[in-house]
This record gives C-alpha cells, structure tokens and sequence, in this order.
C-alpha cells in the first residue's frame, strides 16, 4: 500500500483525495489544496502535472454536479410552481409562492411582481417578498418608466447591476425614491407574457451591486411564465364563475318566471270558467281577492262601487287615468288601482288593498284579473243592451199608442222585468243636434245599466222611464241638489246683497235663495233631482250637453204616455229659458210648471213659492204674507205699504228683512218676484 505521505509513491493518493471532495461536495477551494500539498512533499514534476490536470478536471465536473443540482432545484421550484398552479384556486397565494421562490432560487435580497391597471393606464404592484419600504409597496410605474416600464413596454427582461447608475432607463424621482428608499441596487425584471401581450412583470433585486447571470435570467422567465399562467387561469376561472352564476341566476329568473305564468294562467282559467258559469261581478272580485291575498273593490267607470269597500272619487279617477296612460296597474297610496278597458273605453276599474308590497308577478296576475272583469262588465252590458232593446220596444209602443191595448202593454212589461202598474217617472232626453241621438241612445243605456229602468228612441228625444222610489241610478250616483225654480242655482257661499228696498242690507245663506228651499220639501223634488242628475251623467257619458225633462210621477200606459207628453214640454221650455243642457220637471219651473204640467197643480204651485212664508205665520200668528203682498201691491214703495198695513216703517223693513230670511236673497229679482206676485193672487183666488 502506498503512504500518502512518501514522495516516491506517484499521483494515485492525491486522485483519491480528489474523488473523496467530489463526492463529499467540497468547496472549490478544497481541490487546490491537493495540489499545494503534493508541492510540499516533493512530488516529482510528472507526478505533479497528473495532479494539476486531474484538479482540473475533479473542478469541471464539480461545477458540472454544481449545476445540476441548481438545476434541480430550479426544475423542483418550477414543479411546485406548477402543482400549487393545479391545487390552489387562490391567486394570491398562488403569485406569492412564485414570487417568494423567485427570491429563495435567485439568492435575491426581494423580489415582486406588477400588474397592469387598465383604467389607470400605469402598473401597480401586486405582490412583494423581502419588502420593507411602504413607499416601494405603493409605486406606480407608467409604460416606459424605469426598468418595470422598460420591460412592459418592450416585452423584454432587462437586467442591472447598478439601477440607480445605469442610463438606459427612464429615471423618475417617484420611482427613484421609492428604489433608494428599499436600498435596491441590482435590479432584474422579465415580462408576463400571454399570447404575446405582456400581462405583469417580474423581479428580483439586491441590496448590493451584482450581476445576473443568463441561467437566472432564464429561471426568473420561467418562473414569469407560471405567473402569467396563473393570471390566465385566475381570469378564466372568474369569468366560468361570472357566467356561472349568470347562468344560475337566469335559471332562477326562468324558473320563477315559469312559475309566475303557471299561477298567471291557472288564475285567468278559474276566473275564466267563473264567468262563463254565469258569476257576477262580487263572485270574481272575491275570487281575485283570494287568489292575491287582499281586498277587492270594483267600481263602474263613474267612480261608483260596483262590489266592495268604495274608494275617494277623486284619488281613485287620478289612479285610474294614470292606470290608463300607462297601460297597467299602478300603485296610489297603499293601494294598486286598474282600469277596465274594453277597447279604448273605460268600463271601470279595479282596486287592491292590503298588498303594497305587490312583485311583478301578483301584479300580472292583478292586471289580468282586471282583463277577466273588464270581460264581465262588457258581457253583462251586452246583455243589458240586449234586454234594454226588447225594454225599449215596449216604452216605444206605450207611447205610440197607450189606449190601443193598455193590459197587453201592461202583461208585457211584467214579462220583462217592468211593473208599469206602479209609479214610474218619464224623463226626455234632447241633444243639441239631431245627429247625436244615436250616441246618447247609448249614453242612456249605459247610464241605466244595472237598474231596473229602461230606454228607448223616440221621436227627436231619449225616452227613458225609472220606477219612482229613485233617479235611474239612485244606488250609485247619490242625490243631487235641485237647481232653483226659474234659475240657476245658487252657488252656496254667503254674499251681502242690497235687496232693491230701502232698508237695512242683510246676509243671508244662499242655500235658502231658492223658492220653496225652506222647512217644507216641494212634491216635484224626487222629479227634479232624477232630471238633473241624468242631464248631468248623460253629458258626461255621451260627450255633449243633454237637456232633460221630468214629468210627473205616473202609473199606468195612459198616464205615462201624459208624464212622457209633460216632460217633452219641459225640455223645449228649457231650451227656450235658455237652459239648455240643464235638467228640471215641471213643478220646478215655477209659474212655467203649472201651465205646462197636466194636472195645473195651483195649489202645489203656491205650497212651493210661499210655503216658508205661510208656515211662518201659521206657527207665530205673523203677516210675513200679507206684508209681501202689500209691498208689492205698492209698486215696491215701503212707505206706502206701512201706510196700507197701518204700521211704522221700520216693522215693514224687518218683515221684509225675515221674508228674505226664509224665502232667500233673491226673493226682489224680477223673475223671482213675478213668481212670488204670481203664487200672491192664486192664493187670493183659491182662498188658501
């Protein structure tokens, strides 16, 4: 065996030394050491030059090992990279184990990555490693600026070993500041690259000056491509999420859509089947009310409660204009009003309570509930319509001809629902021109619709004959106040007046400025109040003014054929006081009512004028009358009237003054006093 240590035993002891450093991974410096050491002992120059070169090869194939493992390490990092790439869903996470194996593989001092922003039009950094400036975190860098921007303009790495002194970027003070502050000296930067565009940029950096080799220029490249990987599949998960959930939420949207119509289309079948099983309008209201969990009204296209709780007029025409420009229901307070339409014309309107909250499906569900009604009402006025012609045939044979048959007329009108045996009133109807009968035909048809009057064209007129408890739509449209005797009525506020005498001037309620308006009702009101509101609802339906007359009440064909007569008069009186368009019966014509009425009712005639006044006197032994009668026997002069009464003026001046309190402020007018004067001398002749 050889002693290492004998000069004369050749290079084998020191190629052994060699081979132990290789396979213990000794440090370079170690395998100069064999060589020195074979110098020392005296090895022989040829021994000495075998030594040399196997040092140098035992070098080669150190740094080769050296490699290889730095190339493990680097195919290991990029490996993980790529596993934490398939296992991770985080992005985070994800850039900052690329970026922190960046600094780990590049023996780097920090490293970080960039991110464009779009909007802002710069890049910001998004992830850090090693960091400890806060100014450094927060830079922006703009495309071109600095070696980052050199890089994401250029698509290219870049590397330095001295940033702050190499001139081939553009220096910024903001970015400089930010370096300085970090003590950053070396600086290497590589592109995120994806299909060509540059997604970010990726660095590692040292606090000391240094260069990098082109095996870590490549690493880091690699390791920036994982990176742009990441981002890429971070992107595409987002937008499967993103469509995902739109996908999930228009599946929700069509489901509860689907759902809606089902419930929309079993609610239009039970409404359906309702109405062609022959229910009324309460039937459907209620079924709608069960159906949306609330409240139902209905109302007729004047306002008035078809079925149901009745709503303001007011507010509830405002909601359903509303409902009809918009064409679907509308929400007024906390209520959801519908109008009813057939066509463009209003048959009335829906109402819901107790449902403020209403979604877009019940609200459907609403409107189409109010399309079944609107189909109800329109049926029934089709009926009605029907009915009301077979009606109208009747009336027009009782007044061509009411002595011809009069128990056949009478037979036949109980056939159909009217009792011509019991009281009825007569009310005609005129438009201004001729050509308009036809509409108010159907104006009167609606405006009876649900009662038990009928209609019917006759001659130039409307014809229409209600039973005498109540006008044609008593229960719906309400009373309506009388208009005066031979004037308009008064218009309800309290004015001063100087009566035409002398005297004191007085004030006076204006309800009582009507004849007859005092404590005793005139007979003809029920007469009175049926011509006025139908005057008044016809315009309103028709479109146009609709003058109408009232006759007496009557039973019978004869004596309806007269109250027919009567209030044919009445209109044409009315036309010829100028009063067209307005509504009245004979009695509340005043002095016109008895020469135009049938019966000439004188006695009624004087109740009405003087009623208050002779009241007056009966109760406190007074001569509110006789006082009048004086006064106006003396050309209106008080002095002359104290003079026949034997009384002082001032006792004439305050009869007077309780005259005009009970008859009202109009009581001197010409037309009022010629009534008065007139009603004076019938009572003179009747002995009343």
């Amino acid at each position: 065996m050889n002693d290492p240590h004998d000069p004369h035993a050749g290079p084998a002891p020191a190629l052994r030394r060699l081979l132990d450093l290789l396979a213990s991974g000794a440090a370079t410096e170690d395998y100069a050491e064999v060589l020195a050491d074979a110098r020392r002992r005296g090895a022989p120059a040829a021994a000495l030059a075998e030594i040399d070169e196997a040092t140098w090869l035992a070098l080669r194939v150190h740094r080769t090992l050296r490699q290889h493992r730095r190339r493990e390490a680097e195919l290991t990092a990029l490996f993980d990279t790529a596993g934490d790439l398939a296992a991770s869903r985080d992005l985070d996470a994800v850039l900052q184990a690329i970026v922190r194996r960046a600094r780990l593989l590049l023996g780097t001092d920090t490293a970080y990555l960039t991110l464009p922003d779009e909007e802002a039009g710069d890049t910001y950094m998004r992830v850090t490693d090693g960091s400890v400036s806060q100014l450094f975190q927060n830079l922006r860098l703009s495309l071109g600026d600095g070696l980052g921007g050199l890089v994401a303009q250029t698509a290219r790495p870049y590397a330095t070993p001295d940033y702050r002194a190499d001139e081939r970027f553009r220096h910024t003070g903001r970015i400089d500041a930010g370096v300085l502050d970090e003590g950053l000296v070396a600086i290497i930067g590589v592109p995120l690259l994806l299909g060509g565009r540059v997604i970010g940029v990726l660095f590692a950096a040292d606090r000391s000056a240094r260069a990098f080799s082109p095996d870590e220029v490549a690493l880091l490249c690699s390791l920036a491509a994982h990176a742009a990987i990441a981002l890429d599949t971070a992107k595409s998960l987002a937008e499967t999420r993103a469509a995902l959930e739109g996908l999930n939420s228009a599946n929700a949207l069509i489901r509860a859509h689907s759902t809606a119509v089902q419930r929309a289309e079993q609610a239009h079948d039970r409404l359906t089947d309702l109405v062609l099983r022959g229910a009324e309008v309460p039937d459907v209201a209620a079924e709608v009310a069960a159906l949306l969990d609330g409240e139902i009204a209905v109302h007729d296209a004047e306002g008035n409660p078809l079925t149901g709780r009745p709503a303001p007029s007011e507010p509830l025409a405002e909601a359903v204009a509303a409902s009809r420009a918009e064409g679907r229901a509308v929400r007024h307070g906390d209520s959801w009003v519908c109008v009813l339409l057939a066509g463009q014309e209003p048959l009335g309107s829906l109402v819901l309570r107790g449902r403020p909250g209403l979604d877009d499906a019940d609200r459907r569900l609403f409107e189409r509930a109010g399309v079944v009604t609107a189909l109800l009402l329109l049926l029934r006025r089709s009926v009605a319509e029907t009915e009301n012609r077979v009606r109208g045939e009747l009336l027009a044979d009782l007044l061509t001809a009411p002595g011809r048959d009069p128990a056949g007329l009478v037979t036949r009108g109980r056939r159909l629902g009217v009792d011509l045996g019991r009281p009825h009133l007569v009310l005609v109807a005129e438009a201004a021109c001729a050509t308009d009968r036809g509409r108010l035909a159907a104006a009167a048809g609606r405006y009876l619709f649900g009662t038990r009057g009928i209609s019917a064209e006759h001659g130039e007129a409307v014809v229409l004959l209600v039973p005498e408890e109540g006008s044609a739509a008593a229960d719906t449209a309400g009373p309506a106040g009388p208009a005066g005797p031979a004037g308009p009525a008064a218009s309800g506020a309290q004015q001063p007046r100087r009566s035409g005498r002398s005297g004191p001037t007085r004030t006076v309620p204006a309800q009582q400025s009507t004849a007859g308006h005092g404590t005793t009702a005139r007979p003809g009101d029920a007469a009175q109040r049926a011509a006025q509101r139908a005057a008044e609802h016809l315009a309103r339906l028709a479109g146009f003014p609709v003058t109408v007359g009232a006759g007496s009440p009557a039973a019978g064909p004869v004596a309806l054929a007269a109250a027919h007569a009567e209030g044919l008069r009445c209109v044409r009186a009315l036309r010829v006081l100028g009063r067209a368009g307005e509504g009245a019966s004979a009695q509340a014509l005043g002095f016109l009512g008895v020469l135009l009425g049938d019966g000439h009712d004188v006695d009624g005639f004087v109740t009405a004028a003087l009623g208050p006044l002779l009241e007056y006197d009966a109760r406190r032994g007074t001569e509110l009358v006789r006082t009048l009668r004086a006064y106006f026997d003396n050309g209106s002069s008080l002095t002359r009237a104290k003079d026949e009464l034997h009384v002082h003026v001032n006792t004439v001046v305050q009869r007077l003054d309780r005259v005009e309190a009970l008859l009202g402020q109009d009581w001197n007018h010409p037309e009022r006093s010629l009534e008065l004067q007139l009603a004076l001398r019938l009572q003179l002749l009747s002995g009343t």
